[in-house]
């Protein structure tokens, strides 16, 4: 193992200026690895406390504004229960939310709450590192700790924001201020268990990777950056609204309801209800809008985060990379784009994503959309049907959109590498896929 001498230092950070305050120099030959795990660490815990409870604490007292506009779920339910009640079951709805003993999936348990990336034998030799979930002050906390024989440094962070429905995992948010960053321990549904966020270095406690409001897009229905530059992880933590609600594809609601009350909207229900349907979208403005955050690959932003508004063309807020095309485009985030490479797609005027989802209600199991297969096949011609027989017919899923690993999503965790896989949406005859 590679070592050096460095001159290591005990840090106090200041949250807001993101400024290094030195206290304590001390001098010690640390493995190299290890001494970017500790350069991470740089954050004291009484620091960070002071930290979450400014950001906590509004000027004055007052309530930030809202978006102009918009009202919120809870205005839609009165009249659009049908809709509105399942839809706060999906995993669109819970794609973020605040933390809580529910919506957080990793255990807190003893025993299920340490996250062990470095453990040797002998720890009077060797650094450890592990990162520690724990309950206290009332929230939900982060703990990465790096030892070496007698010596300790800590850094804790407290969730603030939990991303992801759990479906494949989940992330975690905090906030430094009006800085909102990405936390290094993740959840991961297979196995049930905790691992480094996926991207982090392994061997390392980084509690600096920002989040953009790019990535909020797809994971919120609305957060007011506090500057233009479309990297800022600075904003209005007041304007805050998790998950992808209702108005994110109808738009918003206020003038709707307001028309509502008043008895003036059409009777036939067209647009001069001043709401937004996507049912009366062209198809091309459909797959827009489900593009936005499923069509994967590298998009050059010519407008900023949070301005796309539902049936626009998705061209005029994203240009495509070139660079980044390929013949084979990662499963990951990109189902529309797979999807209109597809036979299916390309030989029907009218397939969009919500010939088989129900943006309403949550996704079935893979087999069940059989169903939506055959209301334009017979499984009687499926190349297979000759030696398996009727049964093909209960799962045409698994066998022309096979579940693929991704190389988007990957974790290294204490010296593993662990992948996920994700239903591919490039419909075709995968040989082989039909005899397993």
């Amino acid at each position: 193992m590679a070592f050096f001498s460095v001159n290591t230092t005990l840090i106090n950070f200041d949250s807001h200026r993101r400024t290094m305050q030195l206290k304590r120099p001390w001098r010690v030959k640390w493995p190299l690895g290890l001494c970017l795990c500790f350069l991470a660490l740089d954050l004291a815990d009484r620091n960070s406390s002071i930290a979450y409870e400014q950001a906590n604490t509004v000027a004055g007292g007052e309530t930030r504004a809202k978006r102009p506009g918009y009202v919120g779920d809870d205005a839609c339910m009165p009249c659009h229960k049908e809709q509105a009640l399942p839809y706060g079951q999906t995993s669109h709805h819970l794609t973020s939310q605040p933390p809580s003993q529910a919506s957080i999936l990793g255990s807190f348990k003893e025993g299920e709450n340490i996250l062990m990336i470095e453990n040797p034998r002998s720890t009077d030799l060797e650094p450890r590192l592990f990162f520690k979930m724990d309950i206290q002050h009332g929230g939900y906390y982060q703990i990465a700790v790096a030892e070496k024989g007698s010596q300790r440094l800590t850094r804790s962070e407290r969730i603030d924001i939990v991303t992801g429905s759990g479906v494949r995992g989940q992330t975690y948010l905090y906030w430094a201020g009006n800085e909102l960053y990405e936390l290094p321990a993740s959840y991961w549904s297979d196995g049930n268990q905790w691992i480094n966020s996926p991207g982090y270095i392994d061997g390392t406690a980084n509690f600096a990777r920002h989040v953009d409001p790019r990535c909020l897009e797809c994971h919120a229905t609305y957060i007011k950056p506090l500057s233009s530059d479309p990297q800022t992880n600075v904003f209005d933590k007041g304007s805050l609204v998790t998950g992808i609600s209702c108005e994110t594809c109808h738009g918003a609601g206020a003038n709707h309801i307001a028309r509502e009350k008043r008895g003036s909207a059409a009777p036939d229900g067209a647009t001069s209800s001043a709401i937004l349907n996507p049912v009366r979208f062209t198809r091309d403005r459909q797959i827009d809008l489900c593009a936005l955050c499923h069509n994967g690959g590298q998009l050059v932003e010519l407008k900023p985060a949070f301005t796309y508004l539902p049936g626009e063309p998705l061209d005029q807020y994203f240009a495509v990379d070139p660079a980044d095309i390929a013949d084979r485009p990662d499963v990951h985030g990109n189902q529309v784009g797979l999807l209109k490479k597809s036979s299916c797609y390309l030989s029907s005027p009218s397939m969009s994503c919500s010939t088989c989802h129900n943006v309403h209600r949550r996704e079935r199991t893979a087999a069940e959309y059989s169903d939506r297969c055959l209301s334009c096949h017979r499984w009687q011609n499926c190349g297979v049907s000759q030696t398996l027989g009727s049964k093909i017919a209960h799962n045409c899923v698994d066998c022309h959109m096979p579940m693929q690993e991704t190389s988007a999503i990957v974790s290294k965790t204490a010296n593993r590498i662990l992948h996920t896989s994700i239903r591919t949406h490039l419909i075709k005859v995968y040989p082989g896929e039909g005899r397993r």
